[in-house]
């Protein structure tokens, strides 16, 4: 006896080639779109930080002379100077209390742990201006007692207060990871608490403490709003500077050139990184 395999077709099924070539079609846009909305503002800079006019809207000719000229304007170096100094001051002492705060809500009853995580999340929701507001409100008081209280002091405790989150964020999923006795038993062994913290704890989370030192620093250097309501006498960071010459027919050539220059080395900062993973993750499977 033999069967007769039904087809596809028999049962009703019909191949919709044209369909599926416009879905095709439509997909390779709609991802073109999307990496052009994301790299496009990134490459218009590029460009014109090789452009010899500093109209933005006409190219005259390709040059280096605003690479060789970068740091040339002074109020543009020390505003850079002051970015990197206030986001790597803030990203390491929100690195050291972050951290130690993230090893104290590990340990402490989970009812304790949600109200305290529930307080730390709120900067993170809150919008940005009020934020900056809120802080500089608080600053405000402290003006008939400290008439130049804005300044430094004032944008590195801002900074610190919203990259504070970020740390504990990204330390505490990596403590949940780990034996919670661990502690416990390097105590048990005669090490001391401070030295058990050091030597025990700390580099088993030291993956999620480099990943929010990133994170924090990220947002830190790029932050604007809540820096343009806590700075004060003459300090400004560089997106603050960059503000303050929207005004003007055009920027300074430099600022292209530094943003293209932190833009390359963020990228091969990336790929050397993801270049050591694989290694590193092929090393392991050899073994």
């Amino acid at each position: 006896m033999t069967y007769e395999v039904a087809t596809l077709e028999e049962y009703g099924f019909k191949e919709h080639k044209a369909l599926k070539i416009t879905w095709h079609i439509l997909r390779v846009i709609l991802i073109a779109f999307a990496i052009f909305m994301l790299y496009a503002a990134i490459i218009i800079i590029a460009i014109q930080s090789f452009n010899k006019s500093n109209d933005i809207t006409k190219f005259t000719g390709f040059t280096f002379d605003n690479y060789i000229h970068m740091f040339d304007k002074k109020s543009l170096t020390d505003s850079i100077k002051n970015t990197f100094l206030t986001s790597i001051i803030a990203v390491l002492i929100s690195t050291i209390c972050g951290t130690l705060i993230a090893i104290g809500l590990y340990y402490l009853p989970a009812k304790y742990r949600q109200k305290i995580l529930l307080l730390n999340n709120i900067p993170l929701l809150n919008a940005d201006i009020v934020t900056g507001i809120s802080i500089m409100l608080i600053f405000s008081m402290l003006l008939p007692v400290f008439p130049y209280v804005f300044g430094f002091g004032t944008l590195l405790i801002a900074h610190i207060f919203f990259t504070l989150p970020y740390i504990i964020l990204s330390v505490l999923p990596k403590m949940k990871e780990i034996d919670k006795d661990m502690l416990n038993a390097s105590l048990d062994l005669g090490i001391k608490p401070f030295k058990s913290l050091i030597k025990v704890i700390v580099p088993a989370v030291k993956g999620g403490i480099f990943s929010g030192m990133i994170l924090a620093f990220t947002i830190s250097f790029e932050d604007f709003v809540v820096g343009y309501f806590t700075t004060g006498n003459g300090f400004s960071t560089m997106s603050i500077w960059i503000y303050s010459s929207i005004g003007r027919k055009s920027l300074y050539p430099g600022v292209y050139a530094f943003s293209t220059v932190l833009t390359f080395i963020s990228m091969l900062c990336i790929i050397l990184y993801n270049l050591w993973k694989g290694r590193k993750s092929n090393v392991k499977k050899t073994k």
